[in-house]
């Protein structure tokens, strides 16, 4: 339900309070109108309706009236309206005769200790909230003239229209509510005390703007007398105000109103000369100033005097005069000055207490400052100013400390040397974007911080000028395109920028509190020579020239010198330790593709990078405290040496050129060799290690194997898939290991599988994928004479295993979990309904149990994956069987299965994609969620058989199924209503 309401206020009798009233509004009609033109209308609509004709009530209340049906809304259908006269006493005098009794017969007239007014409302009965009407956000200078006029000219009510969300009326049987003994009755029971008093407003209201003071002006005498306050209105702030010339009037009614403002901020408004003149006629205590975007005539600047107390001025993108005369500034107590982006011909300033003056981007051609005080200049891209004119202007300040003269290209050395000996204590020059300085002949001794952007009459000789600088601490020397070489002894610099250079060949710095170095895209850069005892970090990221570089740097930790193309072997002994970076925690020296021979010895170094340094041949990492290493796209590696390091992991990727490996690290727990083709010697001294990885290792033998596993006997997992030379002689040595519990055999050439059942006995996960030339005799121990009793996962996929074999496995290892036999070509069937003999049911189980058998062995199988085998045409898994935990079977891609009967009361995922020839469905599976039958040849009615057994299935994939069309997926939702998800052809196939 949405109600819109308006609401205006009455004035008080005595002078006084009118007074303070009529100051108020017009303060509302400069800083913002709290009502909207949908409600002004509105309101105008039920004035004419009710006939309302006086200007205002004489009491200190409101009168409030809440109509229904009337103004926006319509009357109902049976023709009847809805209207509410509510009358509630905001404080002071009562304001209807309602009122009046209410307040005669309690009694509560006023709070004459704190002065806080009583409220009386009225709850209505109905599922709506009063909402005031939408605040005016836009320009608020454009509803003045009807805001002063309805605040003046009119009485009218507190006006509620409500309508639904819809916007329609809000149609129900008509009521009035009169003022009778009942309403008063009611309002008693609902009296409402406003417990503010003065102090709490005053510092509530010091959080609000002006909009929001003048907004909070209209709710009640104590409010409005508390918002109008001179504290809340020390800053007249007129910014990018639309005030046309007839509303001048009102700012310097407000001008006058809070004389004691002592700030104002006129920028942005179309008259500005007009109001500024205003305001510091009437304001004497005027401190800051800020004015823009307009003209200010040469009168305002011969005002200023007047303003005594003045400190700051600031005025941006304005035109100062008539674009002839000279516009003087005059003043005796300004601090601060500011005129940027100004148009102006001729300027002098005359401020004895000036500090800042800020002339930036003005249009100036001269400039006379008297300002023996002034500290800070700043007269960047003033493009019209010549050099003799910034040098009168410059040398006219002697305690100069800042100036900033960057874009004024008529700046030369003879200027810079009046400046250096007229200005003792400049500190800060910025001279960037100055092309004819080159600083030779200039000394400035007490410089602190120097720019000198793209100032291209910079070369090595300025250098010696610089040197001079003994009190140096920030150098720019960005884009100077003529410099060569930097060789500076400065005691106290700290930072420095080369940047785009582009004949840049040759750096020295000896600093003892250079701290940063910011060196980039100098393509020509050859040799870098630093000495400095505070630096802690260096990045020299794309030097492609640098060949030479020599570092003194104590406290260094961190140097990053990715992409230097040039750099040799030679920067292993800058590094290492007994050089100057003892230190040193981290280095990166990714792509430096020149280095072929790596080899750092440290006790400070953490971390070392070498990716993409494709030359290495031969690594030595001698780095007892080295934790990362890094050695991607190093694939011409042939040597590596980690003795000793602080490695607790190594990723040596893919080297497939590696043939020796001496690793030595006490603390590495995980190691991965996998690609090194051609690794014949590995030396691995890792005491902790549990997990190794030798994938794709076809040199290793065994008795490197031997010595590994005697050297690290606590590895739990370990990977020799396509190892063909490990044979029986380097299984044996698994014995070693007794944590072992994962071993992968996978693609080798093993014959023999007893040196695992001996040695392995808390082995769990045993993979054998595509080792042809285990016989069925092999896996003989594990069927028959138990052995590994502790195996879970068994992965015999792509074997050579016939029939029986695999039967018997599956028929006498009852404790494993998951098993794998994709690919296996000997498969015919999966039918694991057993003999009589060997299984015999118990009683029957009770209802929603699985079956339970006396004799038949419990199976822990939980996962079974026969994925690609070509010559499995049924699968048949009765009850009997007792698969209960089976949960997972996946037989896809096997064109020539015909046949699934399935009863496994836990199984919840079957995939049979891919199987074209699957023609009968049986499934008793009461807890399958996910049935995947994606181009199977299967019919429709044998799928609706199949999953009408389902209860709780889910999730069922029939696409590309020729014999199912998508619209009959309503009849298998009808088979299987807990179906969520079905994926079908989105067309017939």
């Amino acid at each position: 339900m949405k109600i819109w309401c308006c609401l205006c206020f009455g004035e008080e009798e005595e002078e006084e309070e009118y007074k303070k009233t009529e100051m108020m509004r017009e303060r509302e009609g400069i800083f913002g109108n709290l009502d909207c033109d949908e409600a002004k209308s509105e309101e105008i609509g039920n004035d004419e309706e009710l006939g309302s004709g006086n200007p205002m009530d004489e009491d200190d209340g409101a009168k409030f009236r809440l109509q229904l049906g009337e103004g926006t809304s319509k009357t109902s259908a049976e023709g009847s309206t809805v209207e509410v006269n509510l009358n509630l006493s905001l404080g002071g005098e009562p304001s209807s005769s309602s009122a009046v009794a209410v307040l005669e017969r309690d009694g509560l007239d006023r709070d004459t200790h704190s002065k806080r007014p009583k409220v009386h409302s009225l709850a209505l009965d109905c599922d709506s909230f009063l909402l005031s009407a939408a605040f005016q956000e836009s320009d608020p200078f454009s509803l003045i003239g009807k805001e002063y006029e309805r605040m003046h000219n009119t009485s009218a009510p507190f006006l509620c229209s409500v309508s639904d969300d819809d916007g329609n009326p809000f149609t129900s049987n008509s009521w009035r509510m009169e003022e009778d003994e009942d309403v008063v009755s009611d309002m008693d029971d609902r009296e409402i005390r406003m417990d503010l008093t003065d102090d709490l407003l005053h510092m509530v209201f010091s959080f609000l703007d002006h909009i929001n003071l003048c907004r909070a002006a209209k709710v009640c005498r104590q409010w409005r007398i508390a918002s109008a306050h001179e504290d809340f209105w020390r800053f007249l702030n007129f910014e990018n105000r639309n005030i046309s010339p007839q509303q001048c009037k009102m700012v310097e009614d407000m001008c006058h109103r809070y004389p004691n403002a002592t700030q104002v901020n006129i920028n942005g408004s179309p008259a500005i000369h007009t109001l500024v003149m205003q305001a510091i006629s009437s304001l004497r205590n005027l401190e800051f100033l800020t004015l823009g975007k307009g003209q200010l005539g040469e009168t305002f600047f011969q005002a200023l005097t007047d303003c005594t107390m003045l400190k700051s001025l600031i005025v941006t993108d304005a035109i100062l005069g008539n674009g002839i005369q000279e516009i003087p500034i005059y003043h005796d107590s300004l601090r601060h000055i500011q005129i940027v982006k100004c148009r102006v011909v001729r300027i002098s300033v005359r401020c004895p207490q000036l500090q800042t003056l800020s002339l930036k981007r003005s249009s100036m051609a001269h400039a006379v400052l008297n300002c023996p005080l002034l500290r800070d200049l700043d007269i960047a891209s003033c493009h019209k100013l010549l050099d003799a004119a910034i040098r009168s202007a410059v040398t006219s300040c002697p305690l100069l400390e800042s100036l900033d003269m960057s874009n004024c290209s008529c700046v030369s050395d003879e200027t810079l040397r009046e400046i250096s000996l007229t200005c003792g204590n400049l500190h800060i020059l910025n001279a960037s974007y100055c092309p004819n300085i080159s600083l030779e002949s200039v000394r400035l001794p007490m410089l602190t911080v120097l720019k000198l952007h793209s100032c291209e009459g910079i070369t090595s000789a300025s250098m010696a000028a610089i040197s001079h600088s003994y009190m140096l601490e920030i150098l720019e020397l960005d884009n100077c395109s003529l410099l060569t070489s930097v060789f500076l002894d400065l005691p106290r610099l700290q930072n420095i920028r080369l940047v785009h250079c582009r004949k840049f060949v040759d750096l020295s710095l000896r600093s003892v509190v250079l701290s940063s170095i910011k060196v980039s895209n100098c393509p020509s850069l050859q040799r870098i020579n630093i000495v400095s005892n505070s630096l802690q970090k260096l990045i020299l990221q794309k030097q492609e020239s640098l060949t030479s570089l020599e570092l003194q740097c104590q406290c260094l930790q961190e140097v990053d010198l990715t992409d230097c193309e040039s750099l040799t072997n030679s920067i292993c002994e800058v590094f290492s330790d007994g050089s100057g970076c003892p230190m040193l925690k981290s280095l990166i020296l990714d792509n430096c593709e020149s280095l072929t021979a790596v080899e750092f010895s440290s006790n400070s170094l953490t971390s070392l990078s070498l990716a993409g340094c494709r030359a290495i041949t031969s690594l030595e990492l001698t780095c007892p405290y080295l934790e990362q290493v890094s050695l991607d796209g190093c694939d011409h590696l042939e040597r590596a040496m980690f003795s000793p390091v602080g490695l607790r992991s190594l990723n040596l990727g893919i080297c497939p050129k590696l043939n020796a490996l001496k690793i030595e690290a006490p603390a590495m727990v995980l190691l991965e060799l996998k690609g090194c083709g051609v690794l014949s010697e590995a030396l691995i001294n890792c005491p902790l290690l549990t997990s190794l990885d030798a994938s794709f290792c076809s040199q290793l033998k065994d008795d490197c194997l031997s010595a590994t596993t005697a050297s690290c006997p606590l590895i739990e997992s370990l990977i020799l898939m396509s190892c063909p030379s490990v044979g029986s002689d380097g299984l044996l040595s698994l014995r070693w290991l007794p944590n072992l519990t994962s071993l992968d055999l996978s693609y080798t050439f093993l014959t023999n599988l007893q040196p695992v059942f001996d040695s392995c006995l808390q082995l769990k996960v045993l993979k054998l994928q595509a080792c042809k030339y285990l016989t069925d005799s092999s896996l003989e121990p594990l069927y028959k004479d138990g052995a590994l009793p502790t195996l879970r996962e068994l992965d015999l996929s792509y074997g050579s295993l016939c029939q029986a074999s695999i039967e018997e496995l599956l028929a006498c290892c009852t404790h494993l979990t998951h098993v794998s036999l994709n690919g296996c070509v000997n498969m015919h069937d999966l039918n694991w309904s057993f003999g009589d003999d060997r299984v015999h049911v118990s009683s029957m189980p009770s209802e929603g149990e699985p079956p339970l058998h006396a004799e038949q062995p419990q199976r822990l199988l939980q996962n079974l994956n026969c994925v690609g085998c070509p010559n499995i045409k049924k699968v048949l898994i009765p009850s009997v069987a007792r698969f209960s935990h089976l949960s997972s079977l996946n037989i896809s891609l096997s064109a020539n299965l015909k046949e699934v009967d399935v009863a496994c009361y836990n199984l919840c995922f079957l995939n049979l994609s891919n199987c074209s020839s699957l023609e009968i469905l049986k499934l008793d599976c009461p807890r399958l969620t996910s049935l995947f039958l994606q181009s199977c040849n299967i019919s429709e009615e044998a799928v609706e058989s199949a999953i009408s057994q389902c209860n709780m299935l889910e999730t069922l994939d029939v696409r590309f199924c020729q014999k199912i069309s998508p619209a009959s997926m309503g009849r298998l939702r009808a088979a299987c209503p807990s179906l969520k998800r079905i994926f079908s052809s989105l067309v017939p196939i």
